[in-house]
């Protein structure tokens, strides 16, 4: 099977969030997931938790990645398969989960990540890394990822 890739490179600035999250919709719209659909939802929120993360506690630029399966633009009757998000940036620093208090408005990003997608996990890549997430498209019927195991694979 073939897979669609699209990427765009995320400058080191909070604001760049808010375009990483337009950019993603865009791309969305033109892979058959429609943007009101939850899956789409579900992935704007995954994008922007990961980009939130590289941008801020990196301070460093990034480069975002959406995977689709199908066959280019034949892809909007692709109704199966794996979405995949990657955030690849030259931090070496690992990701890591925080304990966020009840008050606090930060500290729960990977939490989510870890809570609406199947799978994540992230890997060194260079100097840097890759933190990458992934949700599979059941078809019409998709509701989220909050039934489906996960699995956290860090690898240093």
């Amino acid at each position: 099977m073939q897979v669609l890739q699209m990427q765009m490179e995320v400058r080191a600035d909070p604001a760049e969030v808010g375009r990483a999250r337009k950019w993603a919709r865009s791309r969305l719209a033109g892979s058959g997931i429609g943007v009101d659909e939850p899956l789409a939802e579900t992935l704007i929120l995954l994008i922007s938790e990961l980009v939130t993360n590289a941008v801020v506690h990196t301070g460093c630029p990034a480069v975002l990645r959406m995977l689709f399966p199908g066959a280019g633009a034949g892809m909007s009757g692709v109704s199966g398969g794996t979405v995949r998000v990657e955030v690849a940036d030259i931090s070496a620093r690992p990701p890591r989960r925080r304990c966020a208090g009840g008050e606090d408005t930060g500290g729960r990003g990977l939490e989510l990540v870890d809570g609406l997608a199947d799978r994540w996990g992230w890997q060194a890549e260079g100097s840097g890394k890759r933190i990458w997430c992934e949700v599979d498209r059941g078809g019409s019927s998709w509701t989220g990822a909050f039934d489906a195991p996960r699995a956290v694979i860090n690898r240093a």
